[in-house]
């Protein structure tokens, strides 16, 4: 027998949907394409590791969004994985009124990477990728890039993670000696 006390509607809504995703911990990433003044960036938690061969990544936005045309024209994208300390960038570029050219470099000190979109060194990682591939879905679109190129940031950086509509940490415990 199945306890269906915690269930909700068989036909959830939007806003139920998304409580319920909410309890899934997300990493926190910065969406670039283009650099200098060409550059456009958001945030974004939607990165997900698709193939090792070859390495393709996977990132999700709006269809009806201005990043989605710039990397289907530009055929390329940067993801950087943003590191605890970046918070505020992640609550700055998720702003509809971002930044975007010269400032936004200069905001990120990013630097232009291989395949000519902005990379933040100072991230935990990046990943750098060639288009392969647009999917529909819904009101979004799958993006699936061949990552080209990846930036290791420093050793000792730590994820900055979403949980619940609000930023978390991982709790680190002191090894033993």
């Amino acid at each position: 027998m199945t306890d269906t006390a915690q269930a909700l509607l068989a036909e959830p809504g939007a806003a139920d949907f998304r409580a319920a995703m909410g309890v899934f911990p997300t990493g926190v990433t910065l969406l670039t394409q283009g650099s200098g003044n060409e550059a456009i960036v958001m945030t974004l938690n939607s990165l997900t590791s698709v193939s090792l061969e070859p390495l393709l990544l996977l990132v999700s936005v709006k269809k009806s969004g201005r990043m989605r045309p710039r990397i289907a024209a530009a055929g390329s994208f940067a993801v950087s994985v943003l590191a605890e300390e970046q918070q505020d960038l992640s609550t700055e570029f998720a702003r509809p009124d971002r930044p975007e050219g010269g400032i936004a470099m200069q905001r990120l000190r990013a630097v232009e990477g291989v395949t000519g979109n902005a990379v933040v060194p100072s991230a935990a990682a990046g990943f750098e990728c060639l288009l392969e591939e647009q999917v529909e879905a819904g009101d979004h679109v799958l993006l699936i890039g061949r990552v080209v190129a990846l930036h290791h940031g420093p050793a000792d950086a730590r994820p900055l993670l979403f949980h619940r509509g609000r930023y978390a940490r991982l709790p680190y415990v002191r090894e033993a000696a």
